[in-house]
């Protein structure tokens, strides 16, 4: 929107190149209604200091506008640290959470690795033992049976020697008995001959 001075200058323009006429045999000089120009030029003169205080008005506004843009716009940029540090800061802090959750999450797999080896290792060494044991045992006892073995197969073959012996002394003196069957005669078993 347009002040008013400048409307005056535009109108002084407008009058100028359409009411007013070049002076015979010249192309630079006009002639023209003084009394419209003066009224025209009077306005302009009233209005100037109007004009003036209200330019010094916007000016002085706009210092104390810019003044309060840059007072805000410095508040914004503090703010926007404040929270950019915050947020760094926070970033941080959950860098270091995650580093430490790491760390645990590691420790704690490291000393479940260190539980099973331990476990494994007992376990191992406890199968070993008893394999061992039990071999022991086993040995102790196909010992203990080997010997009872040997010692009763002696003792059998003895036995079995002396029931041999026993009976063939039996049969041995059964033959020379010879006593007579019904009819007298007996075979070599000691059986009645039939004849």
């Amino acid at each position: 929107m347009s002040s008013r001075i400048e409307q005056i200058i535009e109108e002084i323009e407008e009058y100028i190149d359409r009411d007013c006429k070049f002076q015979p045999l010249s192309t630079t000089k006009i002639i023209v209604n003084k009394e419209h120009l003066d009224e025209l030029l009077r306005e302009l003169r009233m209005k100037t200091p109007d004009e003036i205080k209200r330019y010094q008005k916007i000016i002085a506004n706009r210092d104390a506008i810019l003044a309060d843009a840059k007072a805000k716009a410095d508040a914004m940029i503090d703010e926007a640290q404040v929270q950019t540090t915050e947020l760094v800061s926070e970033h941080e802090i959950m860098q270091q959470a995650y580093a430490q959750a790491n760390e645990i999450v590691t420790q704690a797999t490291a000393q479940a690795q260190e539980i099973l080896d331990n476990a494994t290792m007992d376990a191992n060494t406890i199968r070993v033992g008893a394999i061992q044991y039990t071999d022991d045992l086993l040995a102790n006892a196909e010992s203990i049976i080997g010997h009872t073995l040997d010692s009763y197969t002696t003792k059998y073959d003895g036995l079995i020697n002396s029931l041999q012996e026993c009976y063939d002394t039996v049969r041995s003196n059964r033959s020379e008995l010879e006593v007579p069957s019904d009819d007298g005669y007996y075979d070599e078993n000691g059986q009645g001959d039939l004849r």
